[in-house]
């Protein structure tokens, strides 16, 4: 049974009510909390200066996207879901019995919440002592009105001489980001294409949602390290062609030889295109280190051919038997065809190398990654090799043609 199989059978069968399920790995989910708070692959975080118009945000969020295809779940955090006693104290009151505002809180706190008024030794081990109310005293709203507050002159009276209690709904935890207050909309997704479904998600709520004045949405999670890595990658990938078409240039000397080696990375492309699209692949960060990894490999494997296309054109020019265009035909025959052998096994070494990675059983430790690493370098060897044989000899056959050509014109003009 796959992940995605085992999933899709404890969701069907843990359906409990008033509940959400998230399935994910667990130290998976613990590095993406630490990371960006957000324990699902895919998160919104809603920031904003209340906190009723953040939960209503998300409330509206939830029930916009709970349709989109490939959401196995979505929840909002009710922010303003805590529910609190509130003290108001009269001050005309207090003032009357000359009670201040800090005695009467302070009451409260003691009462409620207790005070340490010593500690207990006992050995080693040292137990502080609390004292408050006994539960018995201060369990109900009714109780918590007839806690005592001392006056200056000793007298003492039951808090509901000087106050009121009013419940009241409000913040469970007061939760904030970049100086603003937020709350978090934790989405679960059933595909691997987590840009594909934001990119979707987005384009809804833009249709269904008018986001408020001064609130915005911040998707986070998986998808934040997708976009880290995307800015990443608009630097690493031009910086990584550049290094590559220098060190050709330094090992050819020529922007030609160059400029023919390079047209191989577009083909080689291609392959990889095609194989990801065969095996469903979307693209991701391991995609991309494969496609960096096969930019290098073509160049080398397009460099040997094109060395061997070189050494069987002097060979046949220092023999003096370049004389015609059926010359450079058989130095191009000798350097392409009967060179194929080594060429062969060139290619194959790195193809059987990566074609076990690229069969290993999905449920392998690690074999999600390295197969979407495999295949683009697999289908891009593969059209590559074809273009070598193809088409590289062919476009120096056009080269060196007009070289030729230029040669024997240049002598019936002298």
């Amino acid at each position: 049974m796959t992940w995605d199989e085992l999933i899709r059978e404890m969701n069907a069968k843990m359906q409990i009510p008033g509940q959400t399920n998230a399935w994910t790995m667990p130290i998976k989910a613990r590095l993406d909390m630490l990371s960006t708070g957000i324990r699902t692959p895919i998160g919104i975080k809603i920031y904003g200066s209340k906190s009723s118009e953040i939960e209503k945000i998300g409330i509206e969020l939830e029930s916009a996207l709970k349709d989109l295809p490939n959401t196995r779940s979505i929840f909002a955090e009710r922010v303003t879901g805590g529910y609190f006693l509130d003290f108001n104290f009269d001050r005309e009151a207090l003032a009357r019995f000359g009670i201040s505002i800090k005695d009467a809180q302070n009451v409260i706190k003691y009462a409620l919440g207790g005070a340490t008024v010593s500690t207990t030794i006992e050995g080693r081990e040292r137990y502080s002592i609390n004292v408050r109310y006994a539960p018995a005293y201060r369990s109900t709203i009714d109780d918590l009105e007839r806690i005592l507050i001392s006056t200056p002159k000793g007298v003492q009276i039951p808090l509901k001489e000087v106050g009121r209690i009013e419940r009241m709904t409000g913040p469970g935890m007061i939760r904030t980001e970049n100086g603003l207050l937020a709350g978090y909309v934790f989405v679960d997704v059933d595909t691997d294409d987590i840009g594909g479904y934001v990119d979707r998600a987005k384009e809804m709520i833009n249709e269904k949602i008018q986001i408020p004045s001064g609130y915005t949405l911040e998707w986070s999670g998986q998808y934040k390290s997708i976009e880290r890595v995307r800015e990443k990658l608009k630097v690493i990938l031009p910086i990584t062609l550049l290094i590559i078409l220098f060190l050709i240039f330094k090992n050819t000397g020529s922007l030609t030889e160059t400029s023919i080696i390079f047209l191989g990375i577009p083909f080689s492309a291609v392959g990889a295109v095609w194989l990801l699209y065969l095996l469903g692949y979307n693209m991701s960060i391991a995609v991309w280190v494969g496609l960096i990894a096969l930019i290098g490999i073509d160049a080398e494997m397009a460099i040997f051919m094109l060395l061997y296309l070189k050494l069987a054109y002097k060979k046949q020019v220092d023999a003096g038997q370049m004389n015609n265009f059926e010359d450079l035909t058989t130095a191009i025959h000798h350097g392409a065809v009967k060179r194929i052998r080594p060429k062969m096994m060139t290619v194959m070494t790195t193809f059987l190398a990566l074609v076990p990675i690229l069969l290993a059983s999905s449920s392998e430790a690690g074999a999600d990654v390295m197969k979407r690493m495999a295949a683009p370098m697999v289908g891009g060897i593969f059209s590559s090799f074809l273009l070598e044989l193809l088409v590289y000899p062919a476009i120096f056959a056009v080269w060196k043609g007009r070289q030729f050509t230029k040669s024997i014109s240049d002598k019936k003009e002298g």
